[in-house]
């Protein structure tokens, strides 16, 4: 799989750009934010510096996509979406996905993992997608249903409060 050439996906209202380091303010901001954290199992980020930091890690890392999700004529991240765990035996992969919280309920995320979803079907022929989000993560859950994820039974490996949904193609 060559992840060296970076996919631009556009959709009607989207742009789905590469990150970079110029992302940081909005980086932290939702990396930082108590909403958008209260279902992810990581370490917050607490300075401009953990922002960058957290980009410098995603640009040196060839083995996933990480697209800044922009609003079509404008720079500014609003949210982040990314496929990674790449299993080309299995043609398998997982899907992640984040939006600032002012953005949500406007049918964005929706646009954006539909467009990430075609990219990896047709460009990589991916058979199988899976995401994992909190049982309490209502929004999350709603919109992989939407998608055509079926919940899986399997138990999430060290935190029962994460519900595996699978796309199979």
């Amino acid at each position: 799989m060559n992840l060296h050439t970076f996919p631009i996906l556009v959709t009607e209202r989207l742009t789905l750009r590469k990150l970079s380091k110029k992302d940081s303010e909005e980086i932290l901001q939702l990396r930082s934010n108590p909403e958008i954290n209260k279902f992810l199992d990581r370490k917050p980020s607490k300075t401009l510096e953990d922002a960058l930091n957290f980009i410098n890690a995603i640009i040196e890392n060839d083995a996933l996509f990480y697209w800044a999700i922009t609003k079509t004529g404008e720079d500014k991240l609003i949210g982040t979406i990314c496929l990674f765990d790449f299993l080309d035996d299995l043609k398998k992969c997982e899907i992640g996905y984040e939006l600032l919280t002012e953005y949500h309920s406007q049918g964005i995320m929706i646009e954006a993992v539909s467009k990430v979803l075609e990219y990896a079907i047709n460009t990589h022929k991916l058979k199988m997608i899976d995401a994992q989000t909190h049982k309490d993560n209502h929004g999350s859950t709603k919109l992989l249903q939407k998608l055509n994820f079926k919940k899986l039974d399997d138990i999430i490996e060290n935190n029962p409060n994460l519900v595996l949904f699978r796309l199979t193609t």
